[in-house]
């Protein structure tokens, strides 16, 4: 998954004229998956409604996540965003504290601790006009992800208790789908979309390889894990992502300067690298 909001970063950077254009490729491709996924699965004999409401309210969450991200990628670069949207497990393990009554030790509230240290670290910036730093404005915007990321693995476990994976996988789908349609279908949008398809333009494979097979190997991922463990141990460990994320980040930028519109100074580098270690450093101890 670390390397899915990179391609979608290097297709906004590159490709987008609108700050909806990406989450309307997004909304087009997911909505497609989650039918596909309900028809091959069809309706499971133990499936009911609050189960079932379950997997959609997941994806929900999952979706409203999704469109603040891409938002904020529009203007940010993803080595900063991502690995604040990854301090999820911190959500998830106090939501599944509440909701399925999973434990917190002291050295797992500890890891919550640094893991929102790193996110900090990572958002501030310095301002040389005024001689002093700040937190980017997007970071509140993106805690709130966190949050969304975090409620989403919580309650898809609750699914996932009774429900097969693929039926689940095609509710959650589905509502990612149509949130991201319902937020992101505009007129600028539409007519960006639609040029992109008349320019035969390469961001459509791209987008196909990232939304159709590795976006779905790793949510499958994901699903698998909540199934067989633990929501905060699984959220925890899927937040991981953010460390890959800044490495092929820098390693694209490295090999093709200015793919993806990211900074790629020296002391930038160094606390992007320094922030995402803390937060992953975090993140396993919330896993131990």
């Amino acid at each position: 998954m670390g390397l899915v909001s990179v391609v979608d970063k290097a297709i906004i950077f590159n490709y987008a004229k609108s700050s909806r254009t990406m989450p309307l490729l997004n909304g087009i491709t997911q909505t497609i998956v989650g039918i596909v996924s309900l028809i091959i699965s069809g309706i499971p004999s133990e499936s009911d409604f609050a189960t079932s409401a379950a997997a959609i309210i997941s994806g929900g969450f999952l979706g409203s996540a999704l469109v603040i991200l891409q938002r904020v990628l529009f203007t940010q670069e993803v080595s900063r965003s991502v690995p604040v949207t990854q301090s999820a497990p911190i959500f998830a393990a106090v939501l599944a504290l509440f909701v399925l009554g999973e434990s917190i030790s002291l050295l797992q509230w500890g890891g919550i601790t640094l893991a929102v240290l790193g996110s900090v670290l990572i958002s501030i910036r310095t301002d040389v006009s005024v001689r002093g730093i700040f937190l980017h404005k997007s970071f509140y915007a993106l805690m709130c992800a966190a949050f969304l990321f975090g409620a989403s693995n919580v309650i898809g476990k609750i699914a996932l208790v009774e429900l097969p994976l693929l039926y689940t996988h095609g509710l959650r789908m589905l509502a990612v789908g149509l949130i991201l349609l319902f937020f992101s279908f505009r007129s600028e949008s539409w007519v960006d979309v639609r040029s992109l398809f008349s320019r035969r333009s390469p961001a459509l494979l791209l987008v196909a390889i990232n939304d159709l097979l590795i976006a779905q190997a790793g949510v499958l991922a994901l699903l698998w894990a909540l199934s067989l463990g633990p929501a905060s141990l699984v959220s925890a460990v899927a937040g991981i992502r953010a460390l890959f994320t800044v490495s092929y980040s820098m390693g694209i930028t490295k090999v093709w300067a200015g793919a993806l519109g990211e900074e790629s100074s020296t002391s930038s580098t160094l606390n992007k690298l320094f922030s995402t270690v803390v937060i992953v450093g975090g993140v396993a101890a919330i896993a131990i």
